[in-house]
């Protein structure tokens, strides 16, 4: 796995891994993508994200794992199905030896949307 310093777009970033693990981050986008069809990508802390109002998720490709950012609040069931994948500050670690539960993170980017949309309302509203 080598990788540039710093990726400029998340093609390059994919790139980067072995076509089994490009798979793996591919559909990850694509499900994100679906789950929040206006998000606008990027990279950001040499990692790809989504933004949506704020930043939805970080996903990205370790050595055993796929990591996915920031930590998920608010939502009880959701926190239960995540709890076997939570990492020791609350970040997602998807080990590569099991399928990857992409039902869950699109769960995880529509939450974030919903919250991200109901934080950025409550601002213009203050205004």
């Amino acid at each position: 796995m080598k990788r540039q310093s710093s990726p400029q777009t998340i093609d390059v970033y994919i790139a980067t891994f072995p076509s089994n693990i490009q798979a793996i981050l591919k559909k990850i986008r694509a499900v994100a993508k679906k789950a929040a069809p206006k998000a606008e990508e990027k990279i950001s802390y040499r990692i790809p994200a989504l933004f949506q109002d704020g930043v939805l998720i970080y996903f990205a490709a370790f050595k055993n794992h796929i990591g996915v950012f920031p930590p998920v609040r608010g939502d009880a069931q959701l926190q239960k199905q995540l709890a076997p994948y939570r990492g020791p500050k609350g970040n997602l670690k998807f080990p590569l030896d099991e399928p990857i539960p992409y039902n869950l993170i699109s769960r995880i980017v529509k939450l974030r949307v919903k919250e991200n949309q109901e934080r950025a309302s409550a601002k213009r509203k203050k205004k």
